[in-house]
């Protein structure tokens, strides 16, 4: 049963904007904070954005300013809207659980975001 799909994926240039979009399965996102996490190419996964269940928000130094994350409850999903991108913030986007419950059940596919220079 899938219950992360993320999308948005993309080529940007640099400055530009996007804006992924992720739905959960409904008691995922009923029961959690909800966060963007992203792996660049040879990196680890990293923390990018948290969505409280009462909609309070946490981000990221390198993203602060830049991103937003919003959630959106009559649907099931989560957004992170991203803008003046970066080449590093090129990346698989996923979103998931926040916290330590990220480590429950699987992660998504993950979404790609390129950003050229």
């Amino acid at each position: 049963q899938v219950q992360l799909v993320e999308s948005g994926e993309g080529l940007v240039q640099a400055g530009g904007s996007r804006r992924l979009s992720c739905v959960a399965s409904r008691i995922i996102f009923a029961l959690n904070a909800m966060a963007w996490y992203r792996q660049a190419p040879g990196k680890q996964r990293e923390w990018v954005a948290t969505i409280s269940r009462g909609g309070g928000t946490n981000y990221a130094d390198s993203v602060k300013g830049r991103f937003t994350i919003s959630g959106d409850n009559a649907k099931n999903t989560v957004y992170l809207q991203m803008n003046s991108l970066k080449p590093e913030d090129t990346a698989v986007y996923y979103c998931n659980r926040a916290g330590p419950a990220s480590g429950i059940g699987s992660w998504g596919q993950g979404t790609q975001v390129t950003v050229s220079s």
